[in-house]
């Protein structure tokens, strides 16, 4: 939590003036028991009726003064709270958004969900309950204590053994309930997981009627959950009970104390009823203060999971300045390549080395898990290779700046991302001072013109969340147009046409072949139709480069290659080989 304290900067004024005001309104309601034991005492004893009314308006007056005090520190708690709850959101989205694909991959994105919501709302409360109550419980605790001395130190005697032994009680199921807390928050997590899973999967799950083991791996989540919620509830719930015990216990040695002493004409009957009201205001205090340790306590647990996260330093590090391009012609190269995930037993690339010119489109094939998405994901530095170098226009890409990196490359993912907005405001992602005509143009070459004409608006279209209005295909077309808006020096087309049927693949790829400029496109892709026609092909396998070359030289010198083709193109397989396979 103190490493989260320093966005309350902004707030000391509201920090200093909620708890000021709250000690003022303890102070007040401190001087209530003797005001009401002089009433006893003076007035009622004596029948001073203008005594009594005299000491009533006091009371009015303490009780007007005690609810502005109240209000005033409600308002700057409720200010601060509020205020660091949002600067601490905005914080840990910016924090999130700057960390490496690797730190996203080991965080999760459950988790940092559940960071980002429901663990600042707790941080929040708690502040807010902090500046309110941290000082006023204990304040009111010890300042009854005191006041009780002032009345009777025989009888003040017991709340001075009283305390101790609370304050061991309240601080014990504290300490213990701190980490139990943090399995909450844990478990709190899976069965967010789970239900993201069934939410965007849903379609699955009923295609392959899996509807009843869903049910079940949720239930045994969320009874996990619920168990973890009792062990900590039956902890916590010790706190009321044995706390009023103390304080019963106490109360009833203070009334036989104090008939003792009145008996003896020690004490005035209204100082009793002035040592018991300070008795009832602890209790109200521990009660409260029960209340504000759970949810500190839940509040500490949440901010350790989200200090956790700023904790975490984004592993790549890029200069202030880029280094200087040399005079080449080369566009992207790997210089014995190899990568592992974190985690992974196994590296992913192997000794990769390659080189594709400006102005060249370079296709990427190999089978499932080859690592075909790995070595894309390098050119724009989403990951940093384990050995080896990747350069962009013969510089590396760990001497650009982050900026100047991603300025020259346009990635569309395998899985198509539109984000709620106007067709224009996503066109515009890439490029914010794109005209409409560079969006139309853009949207022509990614033959996603036709989609956008149809639409009522055309481009002030509105795109639902994660383009849930339009189909997979359109999807994939509208990315690709987005991308080219940029206009990047290096296009990469991470299998980002699979739901394109293949005239329009044609299409799409001669459109992206004759645009202007020198601009180099990777295809990644399953199909030999997409990158048949590509200046070059980069077969990968199991993590290592096959070959690299031209269509028809790779038919002749790679069999990886071969197969490839001939499991997509069947009849096309040599004579002599299907007469070999059938024998």
């Amino acid at each position: 939590m103190k490493k989260l304290l320093v966005y309350l900067k902004e707030y000391r004024k509201e920090c200093i003036i909620a708890p000021l005001f709250k000690l003022l309104e303890v102070v007040f309601e401190l001087i209530v028991p003797l005001i009401v034991a002089s009433i006893i005492n003076t007035g009622i004893a004596n029948k001073d009726m203008d005594f009594v009314f005299s000491r009533f308006l006091i009371l009015i007056l303490l009780a007007f003064i005690g609810l502005s005090c109240t209000l005033v520190a409600q308002y700057f708690s409720a200010k601060a709270s509020v205020g660091f709850a949002t600067k601490l959101r905005q914080i840990l989205f910016d924090h999130i958004g700057g960390l490496s694909y690797t730190e996203l991959d080991t965080l999760g994105t459950n988790t940092l969900i559940t960071r980002i919501t429901s663990d600042i709302n707790q941080i929040q409360t708690g502040v807010n309950l902090a500046l309110r109550l941290a000082l006023r419980s204990p304040f009111v605790v010890f300042g009854a204590m005191v006041m009780a001395f002032t009345v009777n130190v025989r009888c003040a005697l017991i709340f001075l053994a009283a305390i101790p032994i609370l304050l061991v009680v309240v601080f014990g199921i504290m300490l213990v309930s701190i980490p139990m807390f943090t399995k909450v928050q844990n478990a709190l997590d899976q069965v967010l997981g789970k239900t993201r899973d069934n939410l965007t999967g849903v379609r699955v799950i009923r295609a392959f009627r899996k509807e009843e083991s869903e049910v079940e791996q949720f239930d045994r989540k969320n009874t996990g959950l619920r168990i973890l919620n009792e062990r900590v509830g039956r902890l916590t719930a010790l706190m009321n009970p044995l706390t009023y015990a103390i304080v019963n216990i106490a109360t009833i040695l203070l009334i036989r104390q104090g008939a003792l002493q009145v008996s003896l004409g020690n004490l005035a009957q209204g100082d009793v009823v002035a040592l018991y009201n300070y008795m009832a205001q602890i209790i109200v205090e521990l009660i409260k203060m029960a209340n504000l340790i759970i949810t500190i306590n839940k509040s500490l647990a949440c901010a350790g999971r989200v200090s956790s996260v700023l904790d975490k330093k984004c592993s790549l590090a890029y200069p202030e300045t880029s280094a200087p391009e040399p005079d080449t012609d080369v566009s992207v190269s790997f210089d014995n390549v190899s990568f592992s995930y974190a985690g992974a037993s196994d590296p992913s690339l192997s000794d990769v080395s390659f080189e594709v010119k400006k102005g060249m489109t370079a296709g990427i094939i190999g089978s499932t898990g080859s690592g075909k998405s790995t070595v894309i994901s390098l050119i724009p530095r989403f990951y940093d290779a384990t050995e080896g170098n990747v350069s962009v226009n013969g510089v590396n890409v760990k001497d650009y700046t982050e900026e100047d990196l991603m300025d020259k490359i346009a990635v569309v993912p395998q899985k198509a991302v539109l984000f709620a907005g106007s067709v224009r405001d996503n066109m515009k992602l890439g490029n914010e001072n794109a005209t409409d005509e560079e969006i139309w143009k853009a949207l022509e070459a990614a033959q996603a013109k036709d989609v956008v004409e149809e639409k009522q608006g055309m481009l002030d279209f509105e795109i639902e969340q994660n383009g849930r209005n339009l189909s997979g295909g359109q999807k994939q077309r509208l990315t690709i147009a987005r991308a080219l808006v940029k206009n990047p020096q290096i296009l990469i087309l991470d299998d980002s046409a699979s739901a394109l049927d293949f005239a329009t693949d044609a299409r799409l790829r001669f459109a992206i072949r004759n645009l202007a400029g020198d601009m180099t496109v990777f295809i990644v892709s399953q199909r030999i139709s997409s990158i048949r026609t590509a200046d070059t092909i980069l077969v990968l396998d199991d993590g290592s480069l096959a070959a690299q070359g031209t269509h028809d030289e790779l038919m002749e010198t790679c069999p990886v290659y071969q197969e490839i083709y001939y499991s997509q193109y069947p009849d096309e397989r040599p004579q002599m080989v299907l007469q070999e396979a059938a024998a």
